[in-house]
C-alpha cells in the first residue's frame, strides 16, 4: 500500500513539473516579441543631420544659412500653441487649445455651443430618468407590475427628439467638414510636408523647391532654448501669417499624420499619394504639433513646430535657404524660361505661313 502512494505520488510531482516546465516556456515564447520590440526602440533613430546637409550643399556652392541674410527665429515668448500641463491650470489642461484658425474657431464654438450642451443635458437627462424608475418602479412599491403596453405620446417624443438633435448636430457638422476641405486658392502659397522614419521635411514648391529636414532637439537643448521638450525641432517650418497656404503631405516610406491641435489641423501622409488642404493661420507664433499616425517604434519622437511670420519675414527667411527666392522671383524665372519657348513657335508659325504662302505662288505661276 506504502509503495503505491509512493507511485502515485511521483507520477503527481512528474505531472506537476510537466506542467510548469510547459508555463515557463509559453512565457518564455512571449517575452520573445517584447524583448525583440525593446531592442528596435532602444535603438537610435535615423535622423538626418541639418547641419550636415547645409555643409554638403555649401561644399558646392549653392547654400547661405539662416543666419547669412540676417533673419532671427521667435524666442519662447511668442509660443501659442502647444499642451497645458494639469499642474499650470487644470481646467485649460482638460479642454481645447486656443484656436487660431477660422476653421479652428468655428469648431471650438461647435463644441462649446452644441455638442457639450447636448451631451450635458441628455447625460443628466438619462441619469435622472434611471433614479426616478429605481425610486418610483422598485419591488415593495410595485408588488403588482403594469400592464401597459404602449404609449402614442412618448413613443412620438422618443422618435422626433431624437431626430430634431441629430439635425441640430449634423447641419454644423457638415458645414465645418466642407469648410475643412474647400479647394486653396490658385494664389496659395504650395508647401509639401513629406514624413519620414521618424522625421518630417517641408519642401517650398513655389520659392524654388528647397527642403528643411526637421529632428526633434534633445530634452536639454529644449529646455536651454525655453521650448518644450519632445516638441521643440532643429528647423522649424516657416509660413506666412494671413496667406492662405496649399499644404500637401506625402508619406516616403509608411503612413504618418500631419497635425497640429492649435491650428485644427490634421491630415494623414500616405505613401504613393499627395494630400492636400488650405491652411490659413491668423496670428504671428510658434505652434506644436506631432506625427498623428502610429509609424513605428520612434512615432513619438517626431514633432512638428510651425513658426507664422509676416510675409515680408517669410520672404526674408526663404532668401537665406538653398535655393531659395521669393514667388514673384520664381514666376518671374518662370517667364524668363518660358519666352524663348514663346519665341521659337512664333517664329516656327512664321516660316510655316512663308512657305505655305511660297507653294501657293508657284502653283499660280505653273498654271
Amino acid at each position: 500500500m506504502g509503495s503505491i502512494d509512493a507511485m502515485n505520488f511521483g507520477d503527481l510531482v512528474r505531472k506537476k513539473l510537466q506542467t510548469l516546465t510547459l508555463v515557463a516556456a509559453a512565457f518564455g515564447l512571449a517575452a520573445v516579441p517584447a524583448m525583440a520590440s525593446a531592442q528596435e526602440i532602444s535603438e537610435p533613430a535615423t535622423t538626418v543631420n541639418a547641419s550636415e546637409v547645409q555643409a554638403e550643399s555649401v561644399a558646392d556652392g549653392d547654400v547661405v544659412l539662416d543666419g547669412a541674410g540676417g533673419f532671427e527665429h521667435f524666442g519662447p515668448d511668442m509660443i501659442k500653441g502647444q499642451p497645458t500641463a494639469f499642474e499650470d491650470d487644470p481646467m485649460a489642461s482638460l479642454t481645447f487649445q486656443d484656436q487660431y484658425t477660422s476653421d479652428g474657431d468655428y469648431a471650438l464654438w461647435m463644441h462649446d455651443a452644441i455638442l457639450l450642451p447636448v451631451t450635458v443635458v441628455i447625460s443628466l437627462f438619462v441619469l435622472a430618468l434611471l433614479l426616478w424608475v429605481v425610486a418610483k418602479y422598485r419591488r415593495k412599491k410595485n408588488p403588482v407590475p403594469s400592464k401597459t403596453s404602449h404609449n402614442t405620446l412618448i413613443e412620438v417624443i422618443w422618435t422626433v427628439v431624437p431626430v430634431i438633435i441629430l439635425v441640430v448636430i449634423a447641419v454644423p457638422s457638415i458645414t465645418l467638414l466642407a469648410r475643412q476641405y474647400k479647394s486653396p486658392p490658385e494664389d496659395a502659397i504650395t508647401i509639401k510636408a513629406n514624413g519620414y522614419q521618424w522625421y518630417w521635411g517641408y519642401e517650398y514648391l513655389d520659392n524654388g523647391g528647397f527642403e528643411v529636414i526637421s529632428n526633434m532637439l534633445d530634452e536639454s537643448d529644449a529646455l536651454d532654448a525655453g521650448e518644450p521638450h519632445q516638441l521643440a525641432v532643429d528647423n522649424r517650418m516657416v509660413v506666412p501669417v494671413g496667406v492662405p497656404i496649399r499644404l500637401q503631405t506625402f508619406g516616403a516610406d509608411v503612413i504618418h499624420s500631419f497635425g497640429v491641435p492649435s491650428l485644427w489641423f490634421k491630415l494623414d501622409a500616405v505613401p504613393g499619394r499627395i494630400n492636400e488642404r488650405v491652411l490659413t493661420i491668423e496670428e504671428e507664433g510658434i505652434y506644436y504639433g506631432q506625427c498623428m499616425e502610429l509609424c513605428g517604434a520612434r512615432h513619438g519622437y517626431m514633432p512638428i513646430t510651425i513658426e507664422a511670420r509676416s510675409l515680408d519675414d517669410y520672404n526674408a527667411w526663404v532668401q537665406t535657404q538653398p535655393g531659395g527666392m521669393t514667388r514673384e522671383q520664381a514666376l518671374a524665372d518662370e517667364a524668363a524660361a518660358a519666352a524663348p519657348e514663346a519665341d521659337t513657335e512664333v517664329a516656327e508659325e512664321e516660316d510655316a505661313g512663308e512657305a505655305e504662302v511660297a507653294e501657293e505662288n508657284a502653283s499660280a505661276a505653273a498654271v
